[in-house]
């Protein structure tokens, strides 16, 4: 079967025009068989008469020009019958069975009709002058009189209303698809956490009221999602303020520096938790995909970890500008970043490197890596894996912030071996200028 409902639908209305359309013909064949077999019977049966009464009627030396005659203008012959005749009959069809019984009533149970005698075709007709006379006779007939073939004109209405229902059940496959395909790819739209186009809420009630309760859904999301920002971002405003004041009390109350450092270690690691909480909350916003430098952002990103004593071996291939959402890149690099510090041991590597149809933006370090079973689970927001990376402290929000980051680009986030041992992780995102 085909995968789109279009294709699905159409295959089923054609099978259901064709089967319809061939049960149509078949069923004129059976009704058309009797009428033109007794046709073909009276014109048989007239010329039967016709032989007879000319036979009778005229003179003896005059009956080889009254021949020659019939087989001239009409294309009638006639032959006497001999017992050593090879007689190949009609084909065993209802229509001929028919016009066997047709001529049985008319010239009597003794007349046969036969394909061809002695090797000649045509429509060979048996009779005798008189019932009692046992001499017999064949009339040859144009095998076209005995042939049943649809009138060409039948035919061609038949191909015309053929493709007229099957014109029709195209339109009618379109247009249940149509709206369904458009309604998926709003979808898909929201799914990516971006605002779709209105659906038209016009076609039938059910595809209309479909559409209104699409429109509305994703309305609601969104009201939904600027409501959860806004409130993300009061939180934000509000515990950074006493933070803040916090620190200042630290910095100045507190004598002793263990003390002092201990306070505001935990205070950063606060300021941070709620940098991450707004980044995971920010990282489906919408921010307007725009014509970006993305070598020269990785460089500026690699020359920041360098400026603040990061170890990073950046491979950054130039790339022509391409249609990206430049601070949700940044914020997805740095995170990946922070995680190889954070996680790994050793030099951490920063590539961007071109592929058909796509570039990968790779971050791998050296430490213990990742287990395979464990991939897909710590994609998910607040997981973290303890006993492979013990000095965890975050929230477990920065892979999940960079595999929404990459899903928002219609990219991917993939965890890998490194192949000089560590984790290899890589962004891709599709090229789209």
């Amino acid at each position: 079967m085909p995968r789109t409902l279009l294709a699905r639908t159409f295959l089923l209305l054609a099978i259901l025009v064709l089967l319809t359309t061939a049960a149509w013909l078949s069923l004129f064949r059976y009704m058309d068989a009797e009428p033109r077999a007794r046709e073909t019977a009276q014109l048989a049966a007239s010329a039967v008469n016709l032989i007879r009464a000319s036979l009778f009627a005229a003179a003896p030396e005059k009956r080889l020009g009254l021949f020659a005659e019939f087989s001239s203008r009409e294309g009638i012959r006639l032959l006497p019958a001999e017992p050593e005749d090879q007689v190949e009959a009609m084909p065993d069809a209802r229509f001929f069975a028919l016009l066997q019984r047709e001529l049985h009533q008319r010239l009597g149970d003794h007349t046969r009709i036969a394909a061809s005698v002695d090797g000649v075709p045509g429509f060979w007709v048996s009779f005798r002058l008189d019932e009692a006379d046992e001499e017999e006779y064949w009339l040859v007939l144009p095998r076209e009189r005995a042939a049943r073939s649809f009138a060409r004109h039948w035919l061609t209405w038949g191909l015309l209303a053929v493709v007229l229902a099957l014109a029709v059940a195209w339109l009618i496959a379109s247009r249940i698809s149509k709206p369904l395909k458009a309604m998926a790819q709003s979808a898909e739209t929201v799914g990516r956490g971006q605002i779709p186009t209105p659906l038209p809420e016009d076609g039938g009630d059910e595809l209309s009221r479909l559409a209104r309760a699409f429109n509305a859904m994703a309305a609601d999301l969104q009201r939904n999602e600027r409501e959860r920002s806004e409130v993300l971002a009061g939180i934000s405003h509000d515990l950074r303020t006493p933070l803040t004041r916090l620190r200042l009390e630290a910095e100045m109350s507190l004598g002793d520096e263990t003390t002092r450092q201990a306070v505001v270690s935990d205070i950063e690691q606060m300021e941070s938790v709620i940098s991450q909480f707004m980044d995971y909350a920010r990282a489906e916003s919408g921010e307007t995909p725009v014509l970006t430098d993305l070598s020269g952002l990785l460089a500026n990103i690699a020359s920041r970890q360098a400026s603040i004593g990061r170890p990073l071996v950046s491979d950054i291939a130039p790339l022509d500008d391409l249609l990206l959402r430049p601070k949700a890149i940044a914020r997805a690099v740095t995170n990946l970043l922070d995680n190889a510090a954070k996680y790994g041991a050793g030099e951490i590597s920063l590539r961007l490197l071109a592929a058909p149809g796509e570039i990968h933006i790779e971050v791998g370090d050296c430490g213990p890596g990742i287990p395979e079973s464990e991939i897909d689970r710590l994609k998910r927001p607040f997981t973290r894996l303890e006993a492979a990376r013990t000095n965890a402290t975050g929230t477990g929000l920065g892979l999940a912030i960079v595999d929404r980051i990459a899903r928002l680009h219609d990219g991917q986030l993939d965890l890998l071996p490194n192949p000089g041992g560590g984790l290899l992780v890589r962004l891709t995102l599709p090229i789209r200028r």
